[in-house]
């Protein structure tokens, strides 16, 4: 069985592109990255190709100013229009097909014409079930919401269509695809991993303190502001928030609103730094609205760091309630709050948290279980089964 990958940028499809390397499937992978990006993914240089020709410099120019909403959309669309129209030009023969959503359906006909099988890849939930929960969400704070480019909407949910199969990494996206109507025996969901060669257990939290880390795009969309509230009603006196990572321009709005005692934002950091946070820190929380699979999880629960994770998020998938962490509901304030208290209360529960959720992540083995699921769904897709 031979496999072609594609994906703007690297996000989860590099992780699975090693793991079918590593089994003799994997022909090709295409990128929106450069090399000097892509290169530090471990794979073969003659086993990536890339169309940086957009992505890349709509990045550098995002950070540096703020792009007008039309120039963003445009250039944004282009980027999954041309890259898939590139690929669909020059691709090899291949037995299957998977691309992140939005960017394959033209070479996934180009593959079906030839009898190989198209695979929809999906990072969140479906795309018009997003856009309406983050619209409601924005309202809540008094925010106008930028909504999902119409294009986009029409163009994945044309994949959706096309595609021989739709993979999701979470109940909670599988719902949310169900209920826009998407066969259920079309959505296949198979959970992401982790890097354990990045992510393991170096060092413990304090005894005297209680450090709650949050680990991702400090945004709206992932429930900051339910868990500076919750944060906020616990009683400990050396206690201390960190958020980490980039936060958006009403995300720091909100937070300028709020009561940010003991609350550090500390911005982006390198993955060696964050998960020195997460060996030393007592608990994550990820509070997401909307969240395909939160991949912060398993690297807190890989370095020993319990998790407090809402329905929306992929807690369920990963978290077994009460032994490892706790699932919460979205937007739920006082049950957040009512787990940190009890975890910072009580230091046995802790430590028995802390072993669970190393047990938890080892039992699957990084990401060899979700290759492994992968490629049993190719297999069984293309008849090689």
């Amino acid at each position: 069985m031979q496999v072609v990958q594609a994906v703007n940028g690297v996000f989860h499809h590099f992780d699975l592109a090693r793991e079918l390397e590593s089994r003799g499937y994997l022909k090709r992978i295409y990128s929106t990255f450069p090399w000097k990006r892509l290169q530090r993914e471990g794979l073969p240089s003659d086993k990536v190709r890339r169309f940086p020709w957009i992505q890349p410099p709509l990045m550098v120019a995002g950070r540096f100013r703020q792009l007008p909403v039309s120039l963003s959309r445009n250039l944004q669309y282009a980027n999954f229009r041309l890259f898939d129209n590139w690929i669909a030009k020059q691709i090899e023969e291949c037995d299957a097909f998977v691309a992140l959503s939005g960017s394959g359906l033209k070479t996934g006909s180009v593959v079906q014409g030839r009898g190989g099988k198209y695979l929809c890849d999906r990072g969140s939930s479906h795309i018009r079930y997003q856009d309406s929960i983050l619209n409601d969400e924005y309202a809540r704070w008094g925010f106008s919401f930028q909504a999902c480019d119409p294009r986009m909407i029409d163009r994945e949910e044309a994949e959706y269509a096309k595609a021989d199969a739709i993979t999701i990494a979470s109940e909670f996206a599988r719902r949310s695809f169900v209920a826009m109507g998407v066969p259920a025996e079309k959505i296949y969901k198979i959970a992401y991993g982790v890097r354990l060669d990045r992510f393991a257990r170096t060092a413990d939290p304090s005894r005297d303190t209680f450090e709650v880390l949050f680990a991702g795009q400090v945004s709206v969309r992932k429930g900051i502001a339910y868990l500076v509230e919750a944060f906020q009603k616990v009683r400990h006196p050396k206690k201390k928030l960190r958020l980490v990572g980039s936060a958006d321009s009403r995300m720091r709005e909100l937070l300028n609103r709020m009561d940010l005692t003991d609350v550090e934002v500390v911005g982006s950091v390198p993955q060696p730094k964050l998960a020195e946070y997460m060996n030393t820190s007592h608990v994550l929380v990820l509070p997401s609205i909307e969240d395909g699979f939160g991949l912060v999880m398993a690297q807190a629960m890989a370095c020993g760091c319990p998790v407090i994770a809402s329905e929306n998020s992929g807690g369920p998938d990963l978290v077994t309630d009460g032994v490892d962490g706790f699932v919460v509901p979205i937007r739920s304030v006082d049950a957040i709050a009512g787990y940190l208290e009890q975890i910072a209360g009580d230091w046995d529960l802790q430590q028995r948290m802390r072993e669970a959720a190393l047990r938890k992540v080892r039992s699957f083995g990084g990401w060899s279980d979700y290759g492994q699921q992968y490629s049993d769904l190719l297999l069984k897709l293309t008849g090689e089964a």
